[in-house]
């Protein structure tokens, strides 16, 4: 099998398991297990919390200790363990501390996934930012055919879509030792103290192109969860006005539009990065997410059900565009023996700080625009979220500087 169909798997798999849980977690806690709304926010906040350290110290591992595609079939082992764990519990206080530990292995996952790719395809001489984007695109393909498995089947409001995952997890584990080696960096030349100390990464922050990336890359992945924790709750929302629309009946399948947006999107990536740059293709994701929150705010599954499809239609996107082009950004920018470091450090910016800061305010959001009878503004909740994106357009706009060269998109640096 080529390298090629090969790496397809692997992303297939690694999205498919997050996928079987993570867009209809809340509706099951919140509905059978009768979590209330912080409750839910602080479980999905653990991937922020998990994201905060967990990447960089396992991108150090990988830079300097251990193969990267075998600290991934690790962690997913692990993570089949915890998933499964978490079935089989139903207080708060059990399944807490059980999502914790299964996003501690299962976010480093993220980058280290994309390490094994960029790693693969530098081997086999592949060009990353043209053959990259329709292999990630598996990835969301076979995270929409995880919500599709756990919408049809009935599992979206129980612990079955954990099992789901879990038996995800395990496949994926094993078939990560098979992939291509990707061994950590061996440089005998003479190191600095950040260096020896693994701390290659954070270097990047003495250059103020790369810090003010980051920092916007952080500001930016406070939105990334924000519709997958609430927008479950949102349409179940309209289950006594709309109890026979198709969203409300089947809400993973029209919020898998979303995903299967992103299949579009990601392969006009090379397209627009080639043509415009990373500048204009972030401040183009920004100004989506404006919409994305805009659309949900005027929308509804009467009348308003078009105004839902387009918020999902403009997800692919919003997300595409800031998740997949950043990443292919940090990897040109970075020197390859701190390529897993690097790609860790985007992670912990994006889903790790700014998940924490999305996933604690959106919640604080939520809860102020709630009535003592439990009836929520969704209308007024989702215009702070679509507004909090415009603003960082606007600045982003003015202090990030950078000069697109088409001619260097496509090249790799090797430092």
């Amino acid at each position: 099998m080529s390298i090629k169909y090969r790496l397809i798997i692997m992303n297939f798999l690694q999205f498919f398991i997050w996928g079987s849980w993570l867009i209809s977690l809340g509706a099951y806690m919140g509905g059978k297990l009768d979590f209330t709304g912080i409750q839910i926010a602080s479980i999905f906040g653990t991937m922020g919390i998990a994201s905060v350290f967990m990447p960089g110290i396992l991108g150090i591992v990988a830079d300097r200790w251990i193969n990267a595609e075998r600290l991934l079939g690790i962690c997913h082992l692990l993570g089949a363990g915890l998933l499964f764990a978490a079935s089989r519990f139903t207080t708060y206080e059990m399944i807490y501390p059980i999502m914790l530990l299964n996003m501690m292995v299962y976010m480093p996952t993220l980058a280290l996934a994309n390490t094994v790719s960029y790693n693969s395809m530098d081997v086999y001489k592949m060009d990353i930012v043209k053959d990259f984007p329709p292999i990630r695109v598996w990835g969301t393909v076979g995270f929409i055919v995880a919500m599709w498995v756990v919408d049809l089947c009935g599992w979206g409001r129980t612990e079955s879509q954990l099992y789901v995952g879990a038996l995800a997890a395990l496949c994926l584990g094993v078939y990560a030792f098979t992939l291509p080696k990707c061994p950590p960096s061996r440089n005998p030349g003479k190191r600095s103290l950040v260096s020896a100390l693994g701390l290659d990464a954070f270097v990047l922050f003495k250059e103020r192109k790369m810090l003010i990336f980051f920092i916007f890359a952080m500001l930016l992945g406070a939105a990334l969860q924000i519709t997958n924790i609430f927008g479950g709750m949102f349409l179940d929302n309209f289950a006594d006005t709309y109890s026979d629309a198709f969203a409300v009946q089947h809400p993973n399948i029209l919020l898998s539009v979303s995903q299967m947006s992103e299949t579009l999107f990601i392969l006009a990536i090379p397209f627009f990065l080639r043509r415009f740059g990373i500048k204009t293709v972030m401040l183009i994701s920004m100004l989506a997410w404006v919409l994305r929150f805009a659309l949900f705010g005027i929308g509804n599954p009467g009348n308003g059900f078009i105004f839902l499809l387009l918020s999902m239609i403009v997800y692919g996107m919003a997300f595409d565009f800031f998740n997949v082009s950043g990443s292919m950004f940090v990897e040109k920018e970075t020197n390859h023996s701190i390529r897993a470091s690097a790609q860790g450090l985007f992670m912990i910016m994006t889903n790790g700080l700014g998940a924490i800061i999305g996933s604690y305010s959106s919640g604080w959001v939520v809860d102020y625009f709630t009535a003592a009878d439990g009836t929520r503004d969704w209308p007024a909740i989702w215009f702070v979220f679509a507004a909090y994106a415009l603003v960082i357009a606007v600045v982003f706009a003015i202090v990030f500087k950078y000069k697109h060269d088409p001619e260097k998109i496509g090249t790799v640096s090797h430092g």
